[in-house]
């Protein structure tokens, strides 16, 4: 990781969809969630894509886009939806907790609570943790300054609206950097819906930096790297060559009316194809190499569940991939192919299930027993999890509620 990318280490959420009392300990570079369908994978992606959109698009508008209160707080619950994130600016910087409480009322969506809290270090003694951001209902104080404390001038301050973040209001001010920071990482996360249809548009010509959520500007990433980053570029067009038989070249062409076309060429042929006629592997794997090679990505990406549309064996490629991307950003993945998780280390991978009240929870794998143990000896975590080995998230249970393996023959892989 590099030293200066924020990482989040812990997260908690309260009356989020199934998530009625979810919590994260010890959250790794690479987090890769885990389990059958309906255990609550996509909730947990769609807990920092709503934070992300509180931050970019404002709290009524991610609140709507999501059915309000009615669909976002947990079934049969009252009270606030509550996030609770713990992370570091850098690997030597203090513990920072992040809290946010919202409501509503007869008006719509507010932020009831909103609280930045750190522990700063005084050499070898851990001081106590300070608040130094502290707002309810739109009115609260801030502490200025870049190592904010006790000696520091807190300022009050009151909001023009009980829906606005002060985190998100106050961060624009370069008087208050800690609270910049965090709303500079939180703004900066990329969640990827990425699409093959959406890649295989023609969008206007002009380089851009970096993959949109859906992917629908990769022919402008192409041209970017192209001018700006050619060694990386042909990088990443090994790396696809390499997973795609007989696939020479890709190029993104200018036409006259000012639209951009991305031409992928098989060896075989004299002229390339246009995109919108390519495979949607070749394509969804493209704008994943150009996401995981970006020359200066974000502190945060999400992606959910890789694997669709992909050949099954491209998948430990890729997952690899994600591992050496979460040195410099942080990955969030769900997934629930053996394949992707096969390469992962037992403290990456955290399982979802859902609990005797329909709630969901998660558990790390190396947490549970003897499966550090199995992948220590040569076995694969995916295999494990597919064979019933795991003592939560098992995708396959009988009528009758008893566990049973893919293979009754061979219960491990070595």
């Amino acid at each position: 990781m590099k030293r200066d990318t924020p990482r989040i280490t812990y997260l908690k959420v309260k009356n989020y969809r199934v998530l009625e009392n979810f919590e994260l300990k010890d959250i790794k570079p690479l987090t890769v969630f885990l389990g059958p369908n309906g255990s609550g994978k996509s909730t947990i992606f769609d807990v920092f894509a709503f934070l992300s959109e509180c931050f970019s698009i404002g709290l009524r508008k991610a609140w709507d886009k999501r059915g309000r209160f009615k669909e976002l707080r947990t079934r049969g619950k009252s009270g606030p939806i509550e996030f609770i994130i713990k992370y570091r600016e850098n690997l030597k910087s203090p513990l920072i907790t992040y809290l946010l409480n919202i409501n509503e009322n007869d008006q719509g969506p507010f932020v009831e609570k909103e609280i930045l809290t750190w522990n700063r270090h005084l050499g070898k003694v851990q001081s106590r943790p300070f608040k130094f951001l502290d707002f309810a209902n739109g009115e609260g104080s801030v502490v200025s300054g870049d190592m904010p404390d006790n000696e520091a001038t807190r300022v009050s301050e009151k909001l023009s609206s009980k829906e606005l973040l002060a985190v998100n209001t106050l961060g624009q001010f370069a008087s208050h950097p800690r609270v910049t920071a965090l709303r500079t990482f939180i703004t900066g996360w990329y969640l990827s819906y990425l699409s093959a249809d959406n890649t295989k548009g023609n969008p206007e010509v002009g380089p851009q930096e970096r993959l949109s959520l859906s992917g629908d500007n990769l022919p402008n990433v192409i041209q970017y790297l192209s001018e700006q980053h050619g060694e990386r570029l042909d990088k990443i067009l090994k790396i696809l060559a390499d997973r795609i038989p007989k696939l020479e070249s890709v190029e993104a062409k200018s036409l006259e009316n000012g639209m951009l076309l991305l031409k992928i060429k098989d060896a075989p042929f004299d002229q390339p194809i246009l995109s919108k006629y390519a495979s949607d592997g070749t394509l969804k794997m493209l704008a994943y190499l150009t996401l995981l090679y970006d020359p200066n990505p974000p502190a945060l990406i999400g992606i959910e569940e890789p694997e669709n549309q992909l050949h099954p064996r491209l998948l430990p490629e890729l997952a690899e991939e994600c591992k050496n991307a979460s040195a410099s950003a942080q990955m969030m993945i769900t997934s629930h192919s053996p394949f992707f998780v096969n390469v992962l280390n037992p403290e990456e991978l955290w399982v979802m299930y859902r609990n005797e009240k329909g709630y969901t929870q998660a558990r790390r794998s190396d947490e549970m027993p003897t499966i550090s143990d199995l992948v220590a000896s040569g076995n694969l975590l995916g295999n494990l999890w597919a064979e019933g080995h795991f003592d939560v998230g098992d995708p396959l249970i009988n009528e009758g509620g008893r566990k049973f393996s893919i293979s009754n023959k061979n219960k491990t892989h070595k």
